[in-house]
Parts: C-alpha cells; structure tokens; sequence
C-alpha cells in the first residue's frame, strides 16, 4: 500500500493544482448556470434549468452559435495553412533568418487588445491606413467604413485573429519539422522522390503531432477570443459580430443576467470539447485508415 501510494506525494501538487486552477472553475461555473442571480452578484436562490430556457428562448442565440462555429473554423483553417507555409520558410536556410524569426513573434508577442486596436484605427473610414491605401491605389472610389457593415467587420476581424495566431502555430510547425531526421528526406531523394511527393508523403504525415497540438490549441484560443471582437466591434451593429463569448459577456453585464451568462458559458464549454473531440475523432480516422 505504500508503494502503491508514494507517487501520490509526487503527483500531489500537480493534482491539486488541476483542482483549484481548472476542476473548480469548471464547478462554480456550472453550479452558477443553475442559481437564480442578482446583477450585483446576490445569490437569490435555486433555479434549475430556468436559465437555460432562457437562453435558448434568445432569438440572437443560433445566430451567434453558427457565427462562433464559422468564425472558429475560418481562422483554424487558413492559420494551419499559412502557418505550414510559414514554417518551411523558417525552417530553410536563408540570410538573415534568425531576423526572419524574432520578426515573426512579434504579433504574438504584443497585447492581443493593442493589435486589435491598432486594426481598428487602420480601417477608420476617415484616417485609416487601409482607406488611404485603397483610394491610393484607385481600387475603392471613396472611403468605406469596414467595420460598421457585419460581414465585412467579421473577415477583417478574422484577418487579426488569423494574424495573431500565426506566430505561435508556425513556430509549432517549425518544432515539428526540426524532429524530422534529415536521412528520411535523403532516402527519399535516393528513390526519386520530388519535392511535391517528398511533402506529401514524408513531411506532412510526420508533422502530424505538431498540426494536432497547434489546432486543438487554436481551437480553443479562437473559440474564447474576446478581446479582438470586443475592441474593434463591441459584437455590433447589435448582435451582428457576435460570437458565444462576447455574447456571455452581453448577458452577464448588459442584461444583468448572471445566471442565463452562466448557461452560455456551460453552452461554450461543451461546444469547444465537442469540436477538440470530433476532431481527435477525424485524426484517429485518419491514422487508422493510413
């Protein structure tokens, strides 16, 4: 029995650390979607499913659910691909490619309210660069305000968001790559394998692993965006631009409901394991059918 329990004093911490930083959270936020709230945070007693009804009695909700599912695949998709591309190039062998690098962070480096903020101020229809530029170029014939027309704020805000995801994902793909052992591309070269066929055949199936890691984290980082949304739009015009994040925050701090923002929360939760799980379903797939 005592040996059986002495990786408990080593795995001890890490548990209890599981349990305060994630296990709890995750309580109180379901025990919250089932408590009848105040909007200065009094809890006035049990309410059941009352708060879920609630929610899915909102007009705005299937609206901003499909828009969150978009938004969170758009991004996903188009990082993975450019950050595939942006890995090879920080992987080859080129002058000035530690600069290339540390260039590249920066984005991630920097506060995610600052980028969209300076975004934001780049596509003022009066002073912004992006207008200046266009009108420049003769390609609009007078300044158009990106982001007061909802589907032309949502591309400009997945731009950012894709802009911002990129540094960590490509550095993610530039890990894998560096574990690829280099004999594997020599015998490959012996065979006569072509760049397109040594790619497809050798590179991408084994930065496999690296591609999952960066999408699950994606995944979930993109679904819980909220400052970007916020800054540039506030989720406006209305309920136009937004996603199930900046719509909790709406209910909880606009509506004065806590409890019916609790039940979105729990509605997000489940959302975002649902997405990590069908795709470490469709990746198992993929493995089993190879």
């Amino acid at each position: 029995m005592g040996r059986a329990l002495a990786p408990l004093l080593w795995l001890g911490p890490s548990l209890v650390l599981i349990a305060v930083v994630v296990l709890w959270p995750v309580i109180e936020m379901v025990r919250t979607s089932l408590q009848d709230i105040s909007s200065s945070g009094v809890t006035l007693g049990y309410r059941g499913g009352g708060n879920y009804t609630d929610l899915f009695d909102e007009d705005s909700l299937i609206p901003v659910v499909l828009r969150t599912l978009l938004w969170v695949g758009g991004i996903v998709v188009i990082t993975m691909v450019l950050s595939l591309a942006l890995g090879q190039l920080l992987n080859a062998r080129f002058p000035g490619r530690r600069v290339v690098r540390w260039a590249v962070v920066v984005p991630w480096a920097a506060s995610v309210l600052m980028t969209a903020l300076i975004w934001k101020w780049m596509l003022d229809n009066y002073s912004g660069l992006v207008n200046r530029v266009l009108l420049d170029l003769h390609l609009i014939d007078e300044p158009v305000n990106w982001l007061a027309h909802p589907t032309q704020a949502m591309f400009w805000m997945m731009w950012v968001a894709v802009f911002v995801s990129l540094p960590f994902t490509s550095f993610v793909i530039l890990a894998g790559l560096q574990t690829i052992p280099a004999d594997v591309y020599e015998a490959a070269r012996v065979d006569g394998a072509g760049p397109f066929r040594t790619y497809f055949g050798i590179t991408l199936p084994l930065l496999r692993p690296a591609v999952l890691i960066a999408s699950i984290i994606n995944v979930i980082n993109v679904f819980n965006s909220f400052p970007i949304i916020w800054a540039m739009t506030g989720g406006g015009p209305g309920n136009k631009t937004d996603t199930t994040t900046t719509f909790m925050y709406k209910l909880a701090f606009y509506d004065q409901n806590v409890g019916e923002s609790g039940a979105m929360a729990v509605v997000n939760f489940i959302l975002i394991l649902v997405m990590v799980l069908l795709y470490l379903r469709a990746a198992k797939w993929r493995e089993e059918v190879r």
